[in-house]
């Protein structure tokens, strides 16, 4: 019995041990399915090859970037994503911030108003030009502003080979460039032959101009890189009371004002009268006592 109560014991403690240990594999296991739908349903443009500058190397490369994507606020966004490119020192080459109406409705809402609704979306391009050391750094920089990421382009274009074809080029032309004027200046030549070979000369010097405008096209290119942002935001709705326009006789006084207001109206006329008539007392006793003379005086004189 004793031998018994002993084993059912070492059973027991077995049994415990192997629930804590599937506890702690099923906890694991759910931590790491926790991450991995985490990181399937990121919204933040992470890391990228193309768009870190490679240490050592003598490669040159040409990178470009189109990034899309949703944020809360465009315009906060904006000034955000603005102020770290300035912090890294690149600088914005464009920028369209604006709101694209996507429907308007007007409703009257009693005699005299109506509301109009207008929903809109807040959207902004940006243009920008980084230098290629710090383009990782501000994308991800921008991860804080991201609401949803739709799409995420990025591009290097390897130029190493455009490099040395410009500097062979330039090389090969400097060369010829320097024969002709050998040419011309140690050989007696005809005018007309001189100027051929000064043309050919001009020409020459054109050509080695525009390679070595190339080549620092090519330099300014690889330098900074050139990122342009679609930046949306989720759809807003406006609601504005207004002035309904098509009943505005709603606005008219009824008759009974509109007598009182001629009453009125008729009592200040009739006051301007008054008072005017006060101002040239004067004249009016003039012509009173002219009338008077008249009667008095003239009016026996003619009838006599």
């Amino acid at each position: 019995m004793k031998h018994l109560s002993k084993i059912s014991l070492a059973l027991l403690l077995l049994g415990f041990a192997f629930s804590c240990k599937k506890a702690e594999i099923n906890s694991e296991t759910s931590d790491q399915s926790a991450a991995e739908v985490a990181d399937s349903t990121s919204t933040v443009p992470t890391s990228s090859n193309a768009a870190v500058e490679p240490k050592n190397s003598n490669r040159k490369f040409v990178r470009t970037a189109d990034v899309k994507f949703r944020v809360k606020d465009v315009a906060k966004s904006t000034y955000a994503i603005e102020d770290a490119i300035s912090k890294n020192g690149g600088f914005v080459t464009f920028t369209d911030l604006k709101s694209t109406i996507n429907e308007r409705d007007e409703k009257q809402i009693n005699e005299d108003s109506i509301v109009e609704t207008t929903k809109f979306t807040v959207e902004n391009t940006i243009t920008f030009r980084a230098p290629n050391s710090q383009l990782d750094t501000i994308l991800k920089s921008m991860a804080k502003e991201v609401d949803f990421l739709d799409t995420r382009n990025i591009k290097a274009e390897d130029v190493t080979m455009q490099f040395l074809a410009n500097k062979l080029s330039q090389k090969r032309i400097q060369k010829h460039t320097k024969r002709l004027e050998n040419d011309i200046d140690n050989k007696g030549k005809k005018l007309d032959q001189i100027n051929e070979s000064e043309n050919d000369i001009l020409e020459k010097e054109t050509e080695s101009d525009n390679a070595a405008l190339n080549s620092l096209s090519l330099e300014d290119r690889t330098a900074f890189s050139t990122v342009t942002l679609y930046l949306y935001q989720r759809e807003s709705v406006k609601s504005v009371v207004l002035v309904n326009p098509k009943n505005i006789d709603s606005y008219r006084p009824n008759i009974g004002l509109q007598i009182v207001e001629s009453l009125k109206s008729g009592w200040y006329v009739l006051e301007g009268i008054i008072v005017f008539i006060v101002k040239i007392w004067w004249f009016m006793l003039l012509i009173t006592i002219g009338i008077f003379i008249y009667k008095k005086y003239f009016k026996k004189i003619l009838h006599n």
